[in-house]
């Protein structure tokens, strides 16, 4: 059995130095639950967190946003629903739409907001068992070619950990068969599909590939010991988040692959 090492001596990587100049604006709505643990996810890959709240009608100089998961003004009338029109979306929805290109990530409520915000099409519905569901999660990397899957390979299963009861991705047959031929289904979930999405999908992209919107959770595995145990015994899955925060980083100040 594998040592797991003790509280204060878990070290998720050695971080770059060159990467402490990006810096990753991380939002909070009223409800939000993962704020701080995205920014820690930042920090631990050697970026620079940005604390930035709803209410704010401007960026600042951040070089990505982190829309983290919750449940964003109670998830009254829909998962995202509201959250879509604070200030801060419409500074977001148009840096993602710009020239420049602001690479977002919407984490399980952050993926609502991203659909209702038309960032992302489809909608999120009720799981299909209508229960809260949460469980280590397997996926499958099908597009590293976004800003935040740089540094996995495309066919890489990574275990992250999954929790939500509106967590079933929807659209019609015709949106579905162009994120197919395009490319942008960014993750599927392999081995079992916990809320019923269609195609097993459990993160997108936008044609560009600067926004990905997915239901688990990455920045729940960034840390040695703190994260996601391999099932079969043979090396560990409890840092296997870490590269979403990697790639946007290393994109950022170059050197990505």
């Amino acid at each position: 059995m594998t040592e797991l090492p003790l509280i204060g001596e878990a070290i998720a990587v050695a971080a770059e130095p060159r990467l402490a100049g990006a810096k990753i604006g991380v939002v909070t709505f009223p409800g939000t639950l993962d704020d701080r643990d995205a920014a820690r996810a930042v920090r631990l890959a050697g970026g620079t967190a940005v604390p930035l709240w709803h209410a704010d009608t401007n960026l600042g100089d951040v070089d990505a946003v982190v829309i983290p998961g919750g449940f964003s003004y109670g998830d009254y009338l829909r998962a995202g629903a509201i959250a879509r029109f604070a200030p801060l979306m419409s500074k977001i929805i148009d840096a993602a739409n710009s020239d420049a290109k602001l690479p977002v990530l919407g984490i399980c409520n952050g993926f609502q907001i991203l659909t209702e915000s038309h960032l992302l099409p489809g909608s999120m519905i009720k799981n299909d068992h209508l229960k809260f569901m949460c469980r280590d999660q397997v996926l499958r990397v099908e597009n590293s070619n976004t800003a935040w899957t740089l540094d996995y390979e495309a066919g890489q299963e990574i275990t992250v950990p999954l929790k939500n009861q509106d967590g079933q991705y929807i659209a019609d047959e015709k949106v579905l068969d162009a994120l197919e031929a395009e490319g942008r289904v960014v993750f599927r979930y392999v081995g079992f599909n916990p809320n019923g999405s269609r195609r097993d999908i459990a993160g997108i992209s936008n044609a560009a590939g600067n926004v990905v919107g997915l239901m688990p959770h990455p920045e729940h595995a960034v840390e040695a010991g703190f994260g996601p145990q391999s099932l079969d015994g043979i090396g560990s899955s409890d840092t296997d988040g870490l590269g979403f925060f990697t790639s946007v980083l290393n994109k950022i100040v170059g050197g990505s692959k």
